[in-house]
């Protein structure tokens, strides 16, 4: 996944009067876009020397004051390590209620913030996550991202049949998946026969999809197979191999405008369906170019 930022800089946080007067560095980062204030915006938290004094509960709070879809703690792993010459560095990524097993977009923000703020010279960054190592790459303007494979399984939509509705409404579906690896998302791919103009006037019902909330459900994918009968072209004619939605309202966003992690199920799902390893997709309002790799 190769991906631009825009990085928001000279902000800090004054950290809880609990463990003392200090100020750790804090950034706003928009990535998936080359324009201020576009793309998915995540916050960065960069901590120093004073990630022992920090409980996950801080972390939470912390998170929930910034009030963005996700916010990113990188830390060092030793203190003998600094930011500008490391490669290597822990990362956490924490919603305004809870802590995320895996997140794209922070993670290229994060990256962003080292590379571009702070100045970090390296040609790749490696993140020690709940994931596994996660790495970083400059690729020219952008930022290519290494993100594991996450593989769904097919499901009795029965099961899930009230969050299905309240999310698609009358629309048909093709097949549902389950992927528990990245926290727990219900993949539902819709018929290859509905346009890309009803897929992205589809409004799901976000109270319904409140109550109908299962606990091992993280968030909700619907993709629809891209072709130029249903639309799914860009700008230039150019025909999409899949268009993708991400709803999450249970983690205080309804929709995600571009995730990294839904695409790390949607990538796996849609190599074996299409039979490639490159794909150009679209999210909500934004291009994607994937490359899946086993």
């Amino acid at each position: 996944m190769e991906c631009p930022v825009v990085v928001h800089e000279g902000q800090k946080l004054n950290k809880m009067a609990a463990i003392g007067q200090k100020w750790v560095p804090l950034y706003q980062v928009d990535a998936f876009t080359d324009q201020p204030f576009g793309g998915n915006a995540a916050a960065v938290c960069l901590l120093g020397d004073e990630p022992q004094e920090l409980t996950d509960d801080h972390l939470q709070k912390i998170a929930a004051e910034m009030n963005q879809s996700e916010t990113a703690f990188i830390c060092k792993l030793s203190p003998q390590d600094d930011f500008i010459s490391s490669s290597v560095f822990r990362l956490r990524w924490f919603t305004p209620v809870s802590e995320m097993l895996l997140c794209g977009h922070a993670t290229l923000a994060s990256a962003g913030a080292l590379f571009y703020v702070i100045k970090n010279p390296s040609s790749q960054l490696t993140f020690q996550t709940l994931s596994g190592d996660l790495f970083a790459r400059r690729e020219g303007d952008f930022i290519s991202l290494d993100l594991p494979e996450n593989k769904s399984q097919p499901q009795d939509g029965g099961k899930y049949k009230d969050l299905i509705k309240a999310t698609i409404g009358s629309f048909p579906v093709q097949e549902v998946r389950f992927c528990s690896s990245v926290g727990g998302d219900l993949l539902i791919r819709i018929p290859d026969s509905i346009t890309r103009e009803q897929f992205e006037k589809m409004t799901p019902d976000i109270q319904g999809m409140m109550a109908a909330h299962q606990e091992e459900i993280r968030g909700v994918i619907v993709t629809l197979k891209g072709s130029l009968e249903n639309g799914c072209v860009d700008d230039e004619g150019v025909q999409y191999d899949f268009v993708s939605r991400f709803f999450d309202p249970w983690s205080g966003l309804p929709e995600d405008p571009v995730t990294g992690s839904a695409h790390t199920v949607l990538a796996s799902y849609w190599a074996k369906e299409l039979g490639k390893t490159e794909f150009y997709g679209k999210f909500v309002y934004f291009d994607v170019v994937l490359y899946f790799h086993d």
